[in-house]
This record gives C-alpha cells, sequence and structure tokens, in this order.
C-alpha cells in the first residue's frame, strides 16, 4: 500500500478502535511479537489476504505508540514468514505519525493449489489457520481435508460404500436414464449399460456410487441418512423464537429420496409454507403474488444438492432450509469448492465439487450446470422487486438467502 493509505488506515483504526476480518493490530513498542504464525496462516489462507499493523496499541485504545524499530521488526517478521508452508512474502510499508512509526505488512492469499498455509513448526493439522472476524481460529479435520480434496483431485461422490448392492438402484429409473441419454448423447448411447453407468459415475467396477445411489436409489437414505434435507418454519426471524404456543417450528420435515424426489418435495414444502403477497403498483393496481419466486427457490434447492460436500466428513451433516418471517435461508454442507469466490459467484464458470451428479442431472432434469443457477436466482429475485440474493461461505457451510419485504423502489408490498 502507499504510504498515504498506511496513514488513512492507521488513524480509521484510531477513530473506531478496532480489528477486523483483514485487519490484525499489534503494538510493538517494545519488540517484534514473537508468534505471529496463526495470523500469518489465517490471512493466507482467506479471499482476499490480510494488513498486520504494527505500531498501535489495543488496551491504550488503539492509539498510535510506535514501534521500536522500523527496519528491525521488518527483519524479524520476515523470519517468522520463513517458518511458513508455503513461505509468506509480505509486503512492508513504513510512514511517521506524531513522530513515531506504524508499521503495515500486507499479507497476500496464497495461491489455492498451495492452501493451507500453515506453520511448519505444528504440521499442516495444528498450524493452519482461518480468520473468524478479528481472531484467528485453528481449522478443523475438515476444513484442511476440504484444500486437500482439490489440489488432490479426490472425488466423494464416487466413493463406494461397502454395504452397496447392484439392487440398490431403481430399475425403471435406470431405463429412463438410458433413454434420455439415446436422446441426448447418441455416442455415450452406443455403449453396453454396464459400461455407461462405471463411465457416469453410477457405479465402480457394479458397485453402486454416492452419486449412484443418490440419483437412483431405491432409498438412498439407507446408507446415508442425513444425505437427506431438513426444512423448517421458524416463527420469528432468529433460530429460538418461539409461536403463539411457544413451539419452535410451525412445521418441520425431513425430506427423503433421490435427489430429484428431494429437490420436487423441498419446493412444494418451500411453495406450500409462502405467504401470498399484493403488490400494489404505481397506478394503485393490487396483485397477488407469491411471497419468493418459484423458480429462486427452485434453483437455490438444486444448487445445493449438487455442489453439497458428500464426504465422509458431512456425513451426519443435513440440506437444511429454514423459513423466516423475512426471508428464507438455504444452507448445504460444504463451503465454495476450490478457486470459487463469492464475488465471482454467476460470472464465470468455477470448479465443480460433484461433475458427475452436476451431469448426470442436466441430463435427467434439464438443470444448468454452468454458473450454477445463480444468475436465475438473480433474475427472479429482480423480476419480482425484492433484493438480489446474498450468498455466504462460512467455515464449510455454504448459504443463499432469499429476502422479502419492501420493494427497493419504494413501492410497497402488503
Amino acid at each position: 500500500m502507499l504510504v498515504q493509505e498506511l496513514n488513512d488506515l492507521a488513524r480509521r483504526v484510531e477513530r473506531e478502535k478496532h480489528e477486523g476480518q483483514y485487519l490484525e493490530i499489534k503494538k510493538a513498542g517494545q519488540g517484534t511479537p514473537e508468534r505471529l504464525y496463526d495470523t500469518l496462516s489465517s490471512f493466507s489462507n482467506q479471499n482476499g489476504g490480510g494488513v498486520i499493523l504494527f505500531g498501535l496499541d489495543e488496551e491504550a485504545g488503539f492509539a498510535v505508540t510506535g514501534v521500536y524499530d522500523p527496519q528491525d521488526i521488518q527483519q524479524k517478521v520476515a523470519e517468522q514468514c520463513e517458518q511458513m508452508e508455503p513461505k509468506v512474502r509480505p509486503l512492508f510499508t513504513v510512514c511517521e505519525m506524531d513522530g513515531k512509526y506504524v508499521v503495515g505488512a500486507e499479507i497476500a492469499e496464497c495461491d489455492v493449489f498451495e492452501k493451507p498455509c500453515f506453520y511448519r513448526g505444528r504440521g499442516r493439522m495444528r498450524g493452519s489457520y482461518v480468520r473468524v472476524g478479528d481472531a484467528d481460529k485453528p481449522m478443523t479435520e475438515y476444513e484442511v481435508y476440504s484444500f486437500e480434496v482439490f489440489k488432490r483431485k479426490i472425488q466423494d461422490e464416487l466413493r463406494v460404500d461397502g454395504r452397496a448392492k447392484p439392487g440398490d438402484l431403481n430399475r425403471n429409473a435406470l431405463t429412463l436414464y438410458f433413454a434420455q441419454i439415446r436422446e441426448k448423447k447418441s455416442n455415450l448411447a452406443s455403449l453396453e449399460e454396464s459400461r455407461i453407468l462405471d463411465l457416469q459415475g453410477v457405479t465402480q467396477n457394479g458397485a453402486p456410487t454416492v452419486a449412484g445411489e443418490l440419483l437412483f436409489g431405491v432409498y438412498p437414505q439407507g446408507l446415508f441418512p442425513q444425505y437427506s434435507v431438513v426444512a423448517s418454519i421458524v416463527p420469528g426471524m432468529e433460530i429460538g423464537d418461539l409461536g403463539e404456543r411457544g413451539e419452535r417450528f410451525l412445521d418441520d420435515r425431513r425430506i427423503e429420496g433421490t435427489i430429484p424426489q428431494m429437490l420436487d418435495e423441498a419446493v412444494v414444502f418451500v411453495g406450500k409454507n409462502m405467504k401470498r403477497r399484493v403488490i400494489v403498483n404505481d397506478e394503485g393496481k393490487r396483485a397477488d403474488r407469491q411471497e419468493y419466486p418459484v423458480k429462486a427457490v427452485r434453483e437455490a434447492i438444486l444448487n445445493a444438492l449438487i455442489h453439497r460436500d458428500y464426504s465422509i466428513h458431512t456425513e451426519n451433516s443435513p440440506i437444511r432450509i429454514l423459513m423466516f418471517d423475512d426471508r428464507i435461508e438455504i444452507e448445504n454442507p460444504g463451503g465454495l469448492y476450490g478457486r470459487g469466490a463469492i464475488d465471482r459467484l454467476g460470472t464465470v464458470g468455477l470448479d465443480t465439487r460433484n461433475p458427475y451428479i452436476a451431469g448426470a442431472l442436466e441430463i435427467m432434469i434439464d438443470s444448468e450446470n454452468r454458473y450454477s443457477g445463480i444468475p436465475i436466482m438473480r433474475r427472479e429475485m429482480r423480476k419480482h422487486l425484492l433484493e438480489p440474493p446474498v450468498f455466504s461461505n462460512d467455515r464449510g457451510v455454504f448459504r443463499v438467502t432469499l429476502y422479502n419485504g419492501e420493494i427497493s423502489d419504494g413501492r410497497q408490498i402488503k
């Protein structure tokens, strides 16, 4: 950063008196902090990196107290950066403020193929950190695994459970699938059925894979009870709000079956529990409308079913649909995969965690693999004069939030 930018950042911290997701404060008046490894790791592992600001004292109200020696602190911080894997290369900036020196160390996000960045003295499992608000938290085993699965191209959708049997698959559903393949993929259709199933990830050496069970299983939840959808209606704005009779949920249901079946039943559940809205347009005319656009809801649920993590690490975690008074939240286990980032959603093709499930659903239900249907969600919400969908990615959980309420242009929904 430029010297003036560092000055402005320090002044802002003095005024606002807090650290943040991308900012760590260290006083360093008597020497270089000895253990920066946690912050070096967490900033290197998060999208956008972060800045360590030396020379302000949190205990003194974030006042500028200066560093002991701007030259030496850069050297000592660089030495700690050498202990990271991969090595961290900070970008230093020094500025003088009120006769005292402040040093900024910009920590760049490391390449996804090198994540997680960790302190070698503790090893990958104990030395990898993630930033949560203004704190550095040890990565869970699953968070470390989520980077490894991308780097090593582990395909959890193709794993075979030892209890899986060829008879688990619904023959009628497979017959329809082969007919759809003949219509849409003539070259593939020329092969033997068993070969088609292996190439499409439905089976491995005749045994159903996770993908096969979830796409064509007679009862997939017999093997994977939590590979399901839990849908709940919350009587209020937050979990814990109670209804008139003290009930926590006005409706609560576990939805099971194959992915197409769960998709259909989840959309029906949301539709049944939507309120009818009345729109008053500029001419004073009233028109009924559903609370949320069904197409946006369907795409959000389909996105969760296609892109959730199907590894052993999430076998106890269902997809969740929570309907509050002001919003719907649809969340799935498994954060953004690979090189995915919130600000790139729907603008470029991102890495796909489950390409075989996504490819099969393109044939079976005409799902749109590219961009995960996010442009459809945005378009449908805009068409219904609702705020755009909000996407969040938090420690292994991806969430889509659809809001209702007042229209952004000032016209009122009743």
